[in-house]
């Protein structure tokens, strides 16, 4: 009977541990099959970063975001049904944390007065873009980024933004069409 008790106590899984997190690995871990989460997300993590960065606007924020995306990419890796669309689910992923950390951050916005800039020691044509870009509304600069910076087709930009394929080309189009007339010689 001591046996059995030591048996029993040499390996106990801790309190914290909830049958149903255990099952759900489990489940995670056999429709995964022979592809674990590093190869599906692990070659999309720069392009989820880029991602990040282009719509935040801050490296460190990129960071967390898509260390959180990675996290909850992680958790609900069972909703991921093909392997082959694991760039367009983790970059829906990482989109959506980003829309959240700037929802929450409206608060911590700090005004700094206004400084006057001296001469510029970089190309001006690049900044020309930039502030193009920056013009732009938020799901105009993300639709043009996916398809001409990170060169996804159309339909994975469509996944990425919760649009059709043929949304996500109209959204392109408006978007480039937009910014045509802030880059035109003046």
């Amino acid at each position: 009977m001591g046996g059995e008790l030591r048996t029993k106590c040499q390996n106990p899984v801790p309190a914290s541990y909830d049958e149903g997190v255990l099952q759900d690995l489990v489940v995670m871990r056999q429709r995964a099959g022979a592809a674990d989460f590093d190869s599906l997300v692990g070659p999309h993590l720069e392009a989820g970063y880029r991602t990040a960065l282009a719509i935040l606007r801050n490296p460190d924020e990129a960071h967390d975001a898509v260390q959180e995306a990675a996290f909850k990419a992680w958790r609900r890796m069972r909703q991921l049904h093909e392997a082959g669309s694991a760039r367009s689910w983790f970059l829906a992923i990482v989109a959506n944390q980003c829309k959240s950390v700037r929802r929450t951050r409206w608060w911590s916005v700090v005004r700094l007065p206004h400084v006057e800039h001296g001469e510029q020691d970089f190309p001006s044509d690049t900044t020309d873009i930039g502030r193009a870009l920056a013009k732009l509304p938020e799901e105009d600069r993300l639709a043009l980024f996916l398809h001409f910076y990170l060169d996804l087709p159309l339909d994975e930009v469509g996944e990425v933004l919760g649009l059709s394929a043929a949304g996500a080309k109209t959204r392109v189009y408006r978007a480039a069409k937009r910014l045509r007339p802030d880059l035109e010689m003046k």
